[in-house]
């Protein structure tokens, strides 16, 4: 499955953005669905993921309560909606595909990466 990232941009601190990943190639039906996020000089590290039906969200400490994520498979599209956005959430933001088996929140877990799309959050 190929995924195209996008909807980042520049948010001042306590703004919003909505960020979503459209898949190409078989349905993300068969995917558990996660985002990632890597800010300049740092590791690439999980922000959230959902399971193939959407039962099951988790999310990484720091985005608790702030961030959302959703699916719609009929329309092969994941979205991750960020509120409340501080100037530490600045980073490439990346969608990330796994073909069932366990949700994982390490990036090694998942096979199929999208190009990443630039969200800077302004003090």
């Amino acid at each position: 499955v190929q995924l195209q990232a996008s909807g980042g941009g520049l948010v001042q601190a306590g703004g919003s953005l909505r960020l979503s990943c459209t898949a190409s190639g078989p349905t993300i039906s068969g995917y558990h669905m996660a985002w990632f996020r890597q800010a300049p000089g740092k590791d690439r590290e999980f922000v959230a993921t959902i399971t193939q039906s959407g039962g099951r969200r988790d999310f990484a400490d720091s985005v608790k309560g702030r961030f959302t994520i959703s699916r719609d498979n009929t329309k092969n599209t994941v979205w991750l909606q960020m509120n409340s956005l501080k100037p530490e959430d600045t980073a490439v933001y990346y969608c990330a595909a796994r073909g069932g088996g366990l949700i994982v929140l390490y990036k090694s877990g998942y096979h199929n990466w999208g190009q990443g799309t630039q969200v800077t959050v302004s003090s």
